[in-house]
């Protein structure tokens, strides 16, 4: 099994002492959480991306940049780029860029996007949003893939033998399409055999699960090994500590500073209390024992093999916070990826390939 952290990026109050961060150290803190996990042995560290109030993410491909050029293990992952929302040339031209200078290491995590707020500042609508997300990713998957495109979309300009630059290091690169509630994404997922990575973050597991079946099920459909499909998974928080008693103590104010939030925002909570929270939700927080049988309870209905967990503190001490991620890196993750397999294809950066040498210049003519 492999582990992510992600940040969206929530510009909020602390849960806990109610101060907001600057923006300027809010990223800071991002910048942080990354050196922190590939200096504790994450597998890939994710950026979201949202354009609408209380985020700060709404350019993924920038953040990354700053994170390939201080890191140099770790994949770099969105979560997940909006292609609803975008313009898929200019897209395939930050990730390109992105891709050669994290030397390969990109991975993409895809969808929709949600949110009036920016559905509106985009001039994207219910209607047209899933037409959008598919257009935008299979002319984003030509461009990677093919030196010239030519088509001719209902959401941009058409191309004509367009070039767009520059051509890929990762040739293709991995993308992964993000899943919460619909069957779209999960039926584009299944249709051109990627990975699906549901978000398993707002409800109990019921209709993740339900989700994740139809993506299988549409994998064999469209002819694919069963064997190739691929499941991620988030998570809806995460503290470990020694016992479970000190682990839900530390958290609880975390939990009820965020509940207060989402009521002051006029929004009812899936789970009311904190014990429901850590029954019934995704979250992991417990004992290192507890989280490895939840997570193995979650892998039976999934079958995932890459998992996130929540990469900002949301509350928690520092020294706490990294004190638990070490605790999840030195005696939860060794388990899990000693009794889960890894996704089926490599890790690794995939290798470059050359590109074409230019054509000669024509030879000098005498007039």
């Amino acid at each position: 099994m492999r582990f992510l952290a992600i940040t969206l990026i929530v510009h909020a109050p602390d849960p806990v002492t109610g101060v907001r961060k600057s923006t300027r150290d809010r990223f800071r803190e991002v910048i942080d959480n990354a050196l922190l996990a590939e200096e504790l042995g994450f597998d890939g560290f994710g950026v979201g991306e949202r354009h609408e109030r209380p985020f700060l993410s709404s350019s993924p491909p920038v953040v990354l940049s700053h994170i390939a050029a201080l890191t140099s293990r770790i994949r770099l992952f969105t979560a997940v780029t909006t292609l609803s929302l975008l313009d898929p040339v200019r897209a395939y031209e930050d990730y390109a860029t992105l891709d050669h200078l994290s030397e390969g290491r990109l991975d993409l995590i895809i969808g929709k996007g949600n949110g009036t707020a920016q559905r509106e500042l985009f001039h994207v609508t219910p209607e047209d949003q899933w037409d959008r997300n598919a257009e935008g990713y299979e002319l984003f998957r030509r461009i990677w893939r093919q030196d010239k495109v030519t088509a001719s979309p209902r959401f941009r300009p058409g191309l004509t033998d367009a070039e767009v630059w520059p051509r890929p290091l990762q040739r293709p690169v991995r993308v992964w399409h993000g899943s919460a509630t619909s069957r779209e994404s999960v039926d584009l997922a299944a249709r051109y055999g990627d990975p699906l990575f549901s978000a398993n973050v707002t409800h109990p597991i019921e209709p993740y699960a339900a989700l994740i079946r139809h993506y299988r099920e549409r994998w064999e459909h469209y002819g694919h090994d069963p064997a190739r499909a691929v499941v991620g998974a988030g998570t809806a928080g995460y503290h470990a500590a020694r016992t479970s008693q000190e682990a839900v103590a530390a958290y609880r104010p975390v939990f009820e500073g965020h509940l207060a939030f989402r009521r002051s925002l006029g929004l009812e909570p899936v789970f009311a209390t904190l014990e429901d929270f850590v029954e019934r939700s995704s979250a992991l927080i417990g004992s290192p024992q507890q989280i490895v049988d939840k997570v193995h309870r979650y892998h039976e209905r999934f079958g995932h093999s890459v998992l996130h967990l929540q990469a900002d503190a949301s509350g928690l001490l520092p020294d706490r916070h990294r004190a638990s991620l070490e605790l999840f890196q030195s005696e939860i993750a060794p388990v899990l990826r000693r009794e889960i397999p890894d996704p089926p294809f490599p890790w690794a950066p995939v290798t470059a390939v050359p590109e074409p040498a230019p054509a000669p210049a024509p030879a000098p003519t005498d007039h």
